[in-house]
């Protein structure tokens, strides 16, 4: 029976359950430089640490709230949280870096179930007076994950081995399975609906093939003909995907949501500024670790900003948005963003912090101006009754922007690093780190200009993408969104699962 008390303490574990994926989306970017070191992983597979999680978090977002509704959200919750854990400490003891790409993927399918599948308890549990309250809660416990991941992060990695950055996950979820056992119902949805098994495929395979194709072409070339080939094959198999979304009778898109305009025009902008927000987070503590020398606390201390102004530029946003209009908010953000990456594009290997802390807490900022409004511009746009369908395919865009984000500006910066480099530059070709520690002084100091350039002219590349993202913003959007209740509660929660 659950009891006013125990619907609490219910929340109190799926609360638990969000921290733990809001701290694994940003405790591996302060890793990556140790990771890099300790596996001997080449700026591809640390591409791959990141991607093999987004994109099968993004694969298996919209069929598993759907199985969840067939066979029980209590159920599938339960063996996600033990998918996690497990996954969790398989990425600690992981012995090499094919070993840690496998286990984030699993890590991945465990947080696609607990993100949409803790949003239907909660409604569940909680009635319309109390529902509000209770998804603060939740809100603020994975918001918290953002700043706590690089201070935790550094600090573990400083003082134990990098598998310890994973294993804080496992007391969280062991809690937060006991606690789901105990006080979390069974309960189910739409139990007739049948899973799209053949659009699951095609969608995964798909980016899959595309994001390999896009990391490869940074080792090989763009031009060279297995990465195009694969990058080919991708985008075909994602065009099979919207042919056989057409035509299923039960697809796993609706696609006629993409027939508003200003749904479609919200989601694309999210997904660009997912994709900005990855790329920068990914190349960032790299920067800060070969370059600047900072150990992994020092450089997490330094991501703070970034995170900062975005917590601040979407706390801000709601009330510019309800005097400026969404679209002045979003196309300003867009514009803060491309404007702080072309200055960040100036960063030289002898920056001081004070310039980087600047132009980084301005991109935050503007982030953060971006990511609620565009969110609820696309929620905005539907009916209480599509507004569920609608939250779990702009949450899958976001995550496949933050991969393609990864790998497209990762490996800009991976090829414009090889190019910058002298030809004895030998083993330092593979990753800054192993250029670091395996480099004379003079190749050291090569190196650190190879990659600052690397990543100056990644921050070119996201800023022009940004800037693109102005003119979408003012040729998409109303001026202003109208928002029903039901839709305020679901964009609650689609920040919340966004970790904002």
């Amino acid at each position: 029976m659950v009891t006013s008390k125990s619907r609490w303490f219910a929340l109190a574990a799926l609360a638990l359950s969000t921290l733990a994926i809001g701290l694994d989306t940003t405790i591996l970017s302060v890793a990556l430089p140790t990771l890099s070191r300790d596996l001997h992983a080449s700026t591809g597979d640390l591409q791959w640490f990141t991607n093999s999680y987004l994109l099968v978090l993004a694969a298996a977002l919209l069929p598993a709230g759907m199985l969840g509704d067939r066979f029980g959200r209590k159920k599938l919750l339960l063996g996600a949280l033990v998918v996690f854990g497990a996954a969790s400490a398989a990425c600690a003891w992981a012995a090499s870096t094919g070993d840690l790409i496998a286990a984030r993927a699993v890590l991945g399918l465990g947080a696609a179930v607990i993100m949409p599948l803790s949003g239907s308890v909660l409604t569940v549990l909680f009635e319309d007076r109390e529902r509000s309250r209770a998804l603060s809660i939740w809100l603020t416990a994975s918001a918290l994950g953002i700043p706590l991941g690089p201070l935790l992060g550094g600090w573990l990695l400083d003082n134990f081995w990098w598998g310890s950055v994973f294993l804080i996950n496992v007391p969280l979820i062991a809690i937060a399975l006991l606690a789901v056992t105990l006080w979390v119902p069974e309960s189910h949805g739409d139990r007739t609906r049948r899973l799209d098994l053949l659009g699951v495929v095609l969608s995964a395979t798909g980016l899959v093939a595309l994001t390999y194709g896009i990391i490869e072409a940074g080792d090989r070339g763009w031009s060279d003909p297995r990465s195009l080939s694969t990058m080919i094959a991708g985008v075909a198999l994602l065009g099979g995907f919207v042919f056989w979304q057409r035509t299923a009778r039960t697809p796993l898109i609706d696609l006629q949501l993409f027939e508003k305009k200003q749904f479609t025009g919200g989601a694309v902008l999210a997904t660009l500024a997912s994709f900005g927000m990855l790329g920068l987070m990914f190349s960032l503590p790299q920067f800060y670790s070969a370059v600047q020398g900072q150990d992994a606390f020092g450089s997490g201390l330094r991501l703070l900003p970034v995170i900062g102004g975005l917590l601040v530029g979407a706390r801000t946003a709601e009330k510019l948005a309800a005097r400026l209009g969404s679209r002045t908010v979003i196309a300003g953000g867009l514009a803060l963003m491309a404007a702080a990456m072309l200055v960040g594009a100036g960063t030289s290997a002898t920056s001081g912090y004070g310039f980087i802390a600047a132009w980084i807490t301005l991109a935050g900022i503007g982030l953060g101006f971006v990511l609620p409004p565009s969110m609820d511009a696309a929620l905005g746009a539907l009916t209480a009754e599509r507004s569920g369908i609608g939250n779990g395919l702009l949450q899958a865009m976001r995550q496949v922007g933050g991969a393609i984000g990864v790998a497209v500006l990762g490996t800009v910066l991976n090829g414009a690093y090889r190019d910058a480099l002298p030809a004895s530059a030998g083993a330092a070709r593979e990753s800054v780190a192993i250029g670091i520690r395996t480099g004379d002084a003079g190749t050291l100091e090569a190196v650190r200009a190879a990659f600052t350039h690397g990543m100056d002219v990644s921050l070119v590349v996201a800023a022009s993408v940004a800037a693109a993202g102005v003119v979408l913003a003012l040729l998409m959007l109303p001026g202003r969104v109208a928002r029903s209740e039901a839709v305020v509660q679901r964009t609650e929660t689609a920040l919340a699962e966004s970790g904002l």
